[in-house]
């Protein structure tokens, strides 16, 4: 198998109800980087197994769809999550990774890591899937430095704002400022293995000023992109996360400044006026990614 690659775009991922068909087809076709089909809190319990099988059947081997595609699965201790996770490795490359909800320590994802290695061995499965963690409790939070060390498919964090709300006991609207802890540890930890961090949805379907405002806040705070759960959001998390021109010849200097330095023996370069050496040079290959180009 080869190994799952830890960076890919993800300015925006579009979370829709892996039950309807209809939903699916016009996600595949927008603007979204990342379409997440949802076996969890989207599907009812009386429709799981049906919606499963849907998954399978549409997402064979010979499926192309063009988009990074993933599969947020039942939570570990479900009655679901076993066979989720083996839908998966059966419903071809398609599928490159799955959603784990609601994950509190790393024995979560230790779990996911052994079910994933029989049901890929079972299906014949070629590629690995990869892991994104979405952290959803206080507990969650607590446990993120062992969470990002407990899983070598592991290519993200994604914050869950409704169940860590609920998780905190926070009641309604508490405005932008009560959450920059929470998104700082998760920043924190993201970055500190090398995976993507991803904000949360506005837990809203439209597009007022208080979404705006999230947006701008997450791709200021440095969040690689951002979920969304309505199509009417995806131009703007989409344009808030991808880089300006300016930022990429900037982004596209300093790393072709810092390579050439480094094969003449030097650490550091004067770009546009500021010494650039490889610490400063991670931004900008960051910026790189994001559009799609070399990191």
């Amino acid at each position: 198998m080869t190994a799952v690659a830890r960076y890919a775009v993800r300015r925006c991922c579009l979370s829709v109800p892996a039950s309807d068909s209809h939903k699916i087809d016009k996600a595949l076709s927008g603007a979204a980087d990342e379409v997440v089909l949802d076996l969890e809190d989207s599907v009812p319990p009386g429709e799981k197994a049906a919606a499963r099988q849907a998954l399978i059947r549409r997402f064979s081997p010979l499926e192309v769809v063009g988009k990074r595609l993933s599969v947020r699965v039942n939570a570990p201790g479900t009655p679901w999550c076993h066979a989720d996770v083996a839908a998966c490795a059966a419903a071809g490359p398609a599928l490159q990774s799955i959603v784990v909800p609601k994950v509190e320590s790393a024995g979560d994802l230790a779990f996911i890591d052994r079910l994933l290695d029989g049901v890929e061995a079972a299906a014949d499965r070629e590629e690995r899937l990869g892991v994104q963690a979405l952290v959803e409790s206080a507990a969650g939070l607590g446990n993120l430095a062992e969470i990002v060390e407990s899983s070598p498919r592991l290519e993200g964090l994604v914050i869950g704002y409704a169940d860590l709300a609920a998780s905190l006991g926070r009641l309604g609207d508490t405005g932008l400022d009560s959450w920059l802890p929470a998104q700082h540890q998760v920043l924190v930890a993201a970055r500190s293995a090398g995976i993507a961090a991803v904000d949360g949805p506005y837990l809203r379907t439209d597009t007022d000023p208080q979404f705006t405002a999230a947006v701008a806040r997450a791709a200021g705070l440095g969040f690689d992109g951002k979920w969304v759960i309505h199509p009417s959001q995806i131009d703007d998390v989409v344009s808030a996360f991808t880089p300006s021109p300016e930022q990429l010849g900037h982004a596209q200097r300093v790393v072709d400044a810092l390579a050439a330095a480094h094969a003449r023996g030097a650490g550091a370069v004067d770009v546009d006026g500021r010494m650039i050496d490889e610490a400063l040079a991670v931004e900008a290959r960051r910026v790189l990614a994001r559009a799609g180009g070399a990191r």
